[in-house]
């Protein structure tokens, strides 16, 4: 949630921010609000100075000897309930300000950080780097991994669509070893660099979903339980963010870093007709997460460690990636700057997002009142949060079926999951 002091402040500074993005945000109506609460605010202060003083008023006359039914006493206590009516109806209009103010906030997304490329849409991300060119194969067959899979027995899209209904997937044989295989290696790699694995409720309450900035905006991508405050998670982001809500951290045990497997959930709202086949946009695919609770001075080089973690998923695999700074247009509604790792896919000749990492600042700490305090100074302050993909288990299955694809028909296992799978071929 952006701070509504720096809307006051700054708020040209802010629109122009918010321009970047597109999505037509006006900063007009949140001032408005901000305006009517304050007025509301002083008026109920001095309403309930005035009545303070007044009850100090009428105590001193009845020391003084006065009696309760003095003209003094009487007009003073007048005045009181007079004011006590005037508070009654002002306390649940400020209130409902407040809420209002409160909602429309949640609304707007995060500021683009100064680093963030400028542009209108994803054909105006920003390519930093390649990895691995020397691994693209150069067989001219291969197989899209969804044909491959389906040929060797491991993946069954059909049998999934008379459970459940398209855009999900069965698992078979192998192919369920290997998506377990890849969950093991991707945990151990990050639990091995100081990651402190977590494995989260998977159905969890609107106030997690809210504070880590999937709602309202999100809402029509997220699979709910009608019955129950409860929606199947979209990501280990959700539940991680809100691990420590409403809580002051000490200072110093910060940075605190987070790994997590979990089932992932979506409705891929407004995707229909995109990637219908094969694993790459599934409604329930598994992820491993990476996630950062930090100082703010030290967010920014926390996030091109996060990016380099999961690179090293890639780098290990030996699949080839290149890494995208996203542009303002194309930006995560809660982050301040994203980089995208996009693997090569063979079969459709061009690289596919497999993890984005994303650095939030304070947004979704103030959405989760999620703050630290330091040694010998007064206050608080909100900490960053950081997230990214380490990597969608799925997409890098899809990789390693097309990247791994031989011209006998049959799909090497990458050396560093062989230990994992305890084979050598599919």
């Amino acid at each position: 949630m952006l701070d509504i002091k720096q809307i006051r402040e700054n708020p040209e500074q802010v629109q122009a921010k918010l321009d970047l993005r597109g999505g037509g945000y006006d900063l007009k109506p949140i001032l408005a609000l901000d305006q009517q609460q304050r007025e509301l605010e002083v008026g109920r202060s001095q309403l309930q100075a005035r009545s303070n003083e007044i009850g100090k008023l009428v105590g001193q006359k009845m020391k003084s000897g006065a009696k309760p039914d003095d003209s003094e006493v009487l007009a003073l206590k007048e005045e009181g309930n007079q004011i006590k009516a005037q508070l009654s109806d002002l306390e649940p209009k400020e209130k409902e300000i407040k809420e209002q103010l409160q909602a429309l906030l949640l609304t707007f997304p995060n500021l683009p950080s100064e680093e963030t490329p400028i542009g209108k849409s994803e054909d105006e991300n920003v390519e930093i780097r390649r990895w691995g060119d020397e691994y693209i194969p150069t067989n001219p067959d291969i197989l899209p991994h969804y044909e491959i899979g389906e040929k060797l027995g491991i993946l069954n899209f059909e049998r999934s669509v008379k459970i459940a209904q398209s855009r999900f997937v069965t698992l078979l044989g192998a192919g369920a070893a290997l998506e377990r295989a890849l969950i093991q290696f991707m945990l151990d790699r990050h639990t091995q660099a100081g990651f402190v694995e977590v494995l989260p409720p998977i159905l969890i309450n609107t106030a997690s979903l809210t504070a880590s900035g999937q709602l309202p905006k999100f809402a029509d991508e997220s699979f709910k339980c009608d019955r129950d405050d409860l929606w199947l998670t979209p990501t280990a982001e959700v539940p991680i963010t809100s691990l420590y809500r409403d809580e002051i951290l000490e200072a110093d045990a910060l940075p605190i870093y987070h790994c997590a497997y979990t089932p992932c959930f979506r409705r891929e709202a407004g995707s229909y007709g995109r990637d219908t086949r094969g694993l790459i946009r599934l409604h329930q695919f598994n992820k491993v997460e990476m996630f950062k609770f930090v100082h703010p001075d030290t967010s920014m080089d926390e996030l091109e460690s996060l990016t380099q973690a999961a690179e090293g998923v890639l780098q290990a695999l030996k699949l080839p990636y290149r890494v995208i700074a996203l542009c303002t247009g194309d930006l995560g509604f809660a982050s301040v700057k994203t980089y995208d790792l996009e693997v090569w896919l063979p079969s459709q000749g061009k690289y596919r997002e497999i993890s984005s990492c994303s650095n939030c600042t304070d947004f979704q700490a103030r959405r989760a009142s999620l703050r630290f305090k330091e040694a010998g100074k007064k206050g608080t302050q909100f900490l960053h949060t950081l997230n990214g993909s380490g990597l969608a288990v799925g997409r890098t299955m899809a990789a390693i079926l097309e990247n791994y694809q031989q011209p006998d028909g049959t799909v090497a296992i990458p050396e560093a999951l062989r230990p994992y799978l305890g084979r050598d071929v599919l």
